[in-house]
């Protein structure tokens, strides 16, 4: 991993609790019970980690950066976000979420915080 520069402040737990409950956690995962509502917005936070997320249900939503611009639009993927799904995903740096559909997203997230882990 490279070097991290964005502030604990900014780690989901601390930055968006009301969205990210921890299920386990020792030194190397932590996982994650990851929920939102239609019409919420999770606020600005990151994700030190590399993660396996597994997709319990989804709906339409927007990823912005931390400035507020637009990095994915569901809307406008080419292939549609289903449900149940596992996706592999990189850390990531400041950014929120919109759950802009009709139903709730729901996610376990497993962060891989050893080295070796994954």
């Amino acid at each position: 991993m490279s070097e991290w520069t964005w502030p604990d402040s900014l780690d989901a737990l601390i930055a968006a609790p009301q969205f990210h409950r921890v299920l386990f956690e020792n030194e190397s995962v932590r996982v994650l019970d990851v929920r939102i509502a239609p019409g919420q917005l999770v606020p600005v936070h990151t994700h030190k980690w590399p993660s396996v997320v597994q997709v319990q249900s989804t709906c339409d939503f927007i990823r912005r950066d931390g400035d507020g611009k637009i990095i994915f639009d569901s809307r406008a993927a080419s292939t549609p976000q289903t449900a149940p799904a596992v996706q592999w995903l990189p850390p990531l740096p400041p950014h929120s979420v919109e759950n802009v559909g009709d139903c709730d997203i729901h996610l376990f997230t497993v962060e891989l915080k050893a080295p070796n882990a994954g």
